[in-house]
């Protein structure tokens, strides 16, 4: 199941990513405060898109074996547990990254659902082999 989850993960934030890249102005740097919105809701721009595509590849690969996904999750949790707690303190991410407003909750959200699968994830293929 967390195999499922990580690849799951990845591919949305590819999509994320890629979608960020098609919001007008969301290929440009500048003041995180104005940056575009994407779905109206979360404000992105360049770097903000490349991290999400970097972090969605992270997720395909890491869902290609267990131990990889169980890591992808938990780290990948705690980042975005510390990056929603971030966002209250320097929601501009010292001007590189908007991480403030709704991202916050957003954050918070996918840190505990990827940190949870992470902690819960039991090995299938273990569990398989000790029933034989």
């Amino acid at each position: 199941m967390v195999k499922r989850i990580a690849m799951l993960f990845g591919a949305v934030f590819i999509v994320v990513g890629v979608l960020g890249l098609i919001v007008p102005g969301g290929m440009q740097m500048g003041d995180p405060s104005t940056a575009p919105m994407l779905l109206g809701l979360f404000p992105v721009n360049l770097l903000h898109n490349v991290v999400h595509i970097a972090v969605g590849v992270w997720g395909l690969a890491a869902g290609r074996a267990y131990g990889t996904a169980v890591a992808y999750c938990k780290l990948l949790g705690f980042i975005y547990l510390a990056l929603a707690a971030l966002g209250f303190v320097v929601p501009n991410m010292f001007g590189l990254i908007p991480i403030g407003g709704n991202d916050i909750w957003l954050h918070c959200f996918l840190g505990v659902v990827l940190v949870a699968f992470g902690f819960m994830a039991k090995d299938e293929a273990a569990a398989a082999a000790a029933m034989a």
